[in-house]
Order: C-alpha cells, then structure tokens, then sequence
C-alpha cells in the first residue's frame, strides 16, 4: 500500500521503516529537521519519499498520524482535504507536555478527537506498545509478539490497520469501535509508565492479550 506519514520522530520512523521492509510504500513529512527527514528517506530506499503533510496525506491510501499530542491541530490543518475519504490511522496519545500523563481521558480520546477534526476521514487508533521496540533488532520476546490494540467505527478500515501492525511484526488485537480509545490510550501510558520511569527499558518492555481457548 501507499502510506504517508505525517510525523517522523521515534513512532513514525519505526513504523515506516518495518512498513517498507513489508513491501509498502512511504512518504514522509512533519519533521521540525528537513535534513532528519532526508536521512531517514534515504536510509529506506526507493519505496520512500519525503514531502508536505498535504502531499503525503494525497500521497497515502492510508494515512499514518504520528506526531505528538500538542501537534495535533497545527499537522491537521496543514494536511487539509487531503486525507478526505481515506484510512487516518492514529498512532497519537494524549500524553501531556510533562510527560507525566494523559492531557484527556475517560471521557473523550486523542483518537475521537482527531476524528472531530477529521469527519470525512476513518480514524483508526492503532498504537504501538511503545516507539522503543520499532528500533529493536528482533520484536520478539521468546515466541511471543508484543501487542497492540486497534479500534475505529468503519470495520473495514479496522482491518487494514490489523494488516499493516501484522506487518510491521505486532500481534494486534480487534478492540472495536473508536470508543474504545479511551481505555487503549491509558493502557499504553502505563506501558510507557513502566517502560521509562520504572527503568525496564522501553526495548525490553512490552504488553500482549492472552486468551484462552474454551470450546
């Protein structure tokens, strides 16, 4: 698939970079460095490219959000109508400026937010477990692969996302409509939690759901 990028800091260069090693193609955009971003498109190949968060939200059949909480507003608007009709898939927390937890919760989300000001997009919030583990050598913890958790209203757009986190070497789950944002974003906060202020290391630290067979 084509995807664009809208964020090239820790999330969006990791996802980007095992997306391409899958056989995706990338644009790249959003960086306050101009010369990060060239070295990061470089670094790919020729499966990706760097432009504008407008080109690369025209660019993409899916669009990947991976900036920060308080960017936001300013990304989106530079976007525009660019990613109307399409996949927004949402990799973005609400993680406050100090770092020290959710800027909104409970009642809302990052992702339900982004879909108010996006209507005419398909949200899709699909986070990795934390933006250390994309940079790892292997994701793998013995036979196991971290999880992940994927919600958004359009099933189909859902579904996409599942692929392309399947892709990127996550075992993600189905969590439902976008609603579900509100119990996913707080999750991940305490992965982060105890990846970073307990000293597990956020390579080393990861969550995945277990179910257990009862037929």
């Amino acid at each position: 698939m084509k995807i664009g990028i809208i964020g090239a800091g820790n999330v969006g260069s990791g996802l980007g970079k095992r997306l391409a090693t899958s056989g995706h193609e990338l644009c790249f955009s959003y960086s306050r460095d101009p010369a990060k971003l060239d070295a990061l498109v470089a670094s790919i190949g020729t499966s990706a490219r760097s432009g504008t968060p407008e080109e690369a939200a025209r660019f993409g059949e899916v669009v990947l959000l991976a900036m920060t909480w308080t960017q936001v507003p300013d990304a989106i608007a530079q976007i525009g109508d660019a990613a109307d009709g399409k996949i927004v898939w949402s990799a973005v927390n609400a993680v406050n400026s100090t770092m020290t937890g959710l800027a909104i919760g409970t009642t809302t989300s990052a992702a339900e937010e982004i879909a108010r000001l996006l209507p005419t997009s398909n949200v899709v919030e699909g986070i990795p477990c934390n933006a250390e583990i994309l940079h790892s050598p292997s994701l793998d913890f013995g036979a196991d692969r971290p999880g992940a958790f994927v919600c958004g209203d359009d099933p189909q757009a859902r579904q996409i996302v599942l692929s392309l986190l399947s892709d990127v070497g996550l075992a993600p789950t189905d969590a439902g409509p976008l609603v579900a944002a509100r119990l996913i974003e707080p999750t991940g906060f305490l992965i982060a939690y105890l990846a970073y202020a307990q000293g597990m290391g956020g390579a080393n630290t990861a969550m995945k759901l277990l179910r257990r067979n009862t037929a």
